[in-house]
């Protein structure tokens, strides 16, 4: 099976891609992979896979003796595009217009992940929690720029990307990553114990729970003035056609505050 792994890294086959046109998860063809002779396969994934790399059968020598060439590589990729059914499944879940190919296929490849985590009956729970999560990251990240250097500094250590590459900003990157590689260390290393660190969590708790009061306070401040300019313009509602007028109203109740 090494020259058939060999085989798939020279065409750059990810296993995310390889679980697709499989149809299988993406664990599942680590599981193959894993196994000392292609013949073990089931015998459909076998068919599929010799298929999809244009050989008769998938004995070490067959698949060791393929010379891969530019028109060679086209074919796969065009054969392994036929079989995973990336944008036709993607298009009625989502307006894929406006992105290239490229996006089109990170978002694929990311939604497979995610359902691939909820579906894990074994980890089923925690997955799901870890997916919030993510998601609550997403939707953050233009006004948190550490959400950015953490993915960075994540994916670095676990070898996706070269340590050296910086595409946010460098020096605050740089630095971030530094001070988080000292935190991690010293947490993996056995570091201070949870009793030590009591008192710094429990700060932790304060500041965002002060946060979360003072968004809570702004927002009941924002309903009191909208219910003001309402009663002032004689609207029930805020709909489209009084929309406009009510921001306008809203903006002058809080200049008289100032």
């Amino acid at each position: 099976m090494n020259s058939l792994n060999e085989l798939l890294q020279e065409l750059g086959i990810s296993k995310v891609r390889l679980a697709k046109y499989l149809n299988v998860s993406r664990q599942m063809v680590y599981n193959y992979l894993e196994l000392e002779d292609i013949n073990k396969w089931p015998k459909e994934k076998k068919i599929l896979l010799l298929k999809l790399l244009d050989i008769e059968d998938g004995d070490e020598g067959t698949i060791s003796g393929i010379k891969i060439t530019t028109d060679y590589l086209m074919a796969v990729e065009s054969r392994l595009n036929q079989g995973v059914k990336n944008s036709s499944d993607m298009d009625s879940y989502f307006d894929m217009k406006g992105l290239n190919k490229e996006e089109q296929t990170l978002i694929a490849d990311i939604t497979y992940l995610l359902k691939e985590k909820l579906l894990d009956e074994t980890k089923k729970e925690t997955n799901r929690y870890a997916v919030t999560y993510l998601y609550h990251m997403l939707q953050s990240l233009d006004n948190v720029p550490e959400i950015k250097y953490i993915l960075g500094y994540m994916s670095k250590t676990t070898g996706f990307i070269n340590p050296e590459e910086y595409v946010f900003d460098e020096d605050h990157q740089f630095i971030f990553e530094s001070i988080l590689y000292s935190a991690l260390t010293l947490y993996n290393n056995g570091g201070p114990s949870r009793s030590r660190l009591t008192e710094s969590h429990k700060r932790f708790v304060q500041e965002i729970e002060q946060k979360n009061e003072e968004k809570l306070s702004r927002t009941q401040q924002l309903n009191t003035i909208k219910i003001q300019a309402l009663r002032e313009l004689g609207y029930n509602q805020i709909n489209e056609q009084n929309a406009a007028e009510i921001f306008e109203k809203i903006a002058e109740i809080q200049s008289r505050k100032v």
